[in-house]
């Protein structure tokens, strides 16, 4: 019986030594893969540079120009999170070309913009020839 009792007891200490060395490979195995596991780059809209985004349409808000603001399209991009496009209320003022029809866009119309980050997540479609918010197909 106390063979029996300290077969036992051996068994449990090394079923808990055996326990604690993989401990420390768990811990290294879940922070690699929570490194795979991170938010899209906000830094890939440099503030000051152009820059193209292709995503979809996470809401539409054309209120704005009724008091000569922007309207605010905000896509949702793998290459850089959630950006809020600005579409100035006087495109007479733009050298972009006028948008087709704003009011036609709906989320999760997938779209390609070309625009000036204004600030970080805020692309403004105005200021070049190139710039643009179109729906793809």
């Amino acid at each position: 019986m106390i063979q029996n009792n300290m077969l036992q007891n051996n068994m449990l200490q090394n079923n808990r030594n055996s326990r604690f060395p993989r401990l420390p490979i768990a811990t290294a195995t879940l922070l690699a893969l929570s490194a795979c596991a991170t938010a899209p780059k906000q830094d890939a809209l440099v503030v000051g540079q152009q820059a193209t985004i292709e995503g979809d349409i996470v809401s539409v808000d054309t209120n704005p120009w009724a008091y000569d603001g922007n309207a605010v399209v905000t896509v949702s991009s793998a290459s850089a999170g959630k950006v809020g496009v600005q579409l100035p209320a006087r495109w007479n003022l733009c050298k972009a070309q006028p948008l087709d029809d704003v009011q036609a866009l709906k989320p999760g119309d997938r779209v390609q913009v070309v625009g000036t980050v204004a600030a970080p997540g805020e692309l403004v479609v105005c200021a070049e020839p190139e710039h643009r918010l179109r729906k793809l197909e």
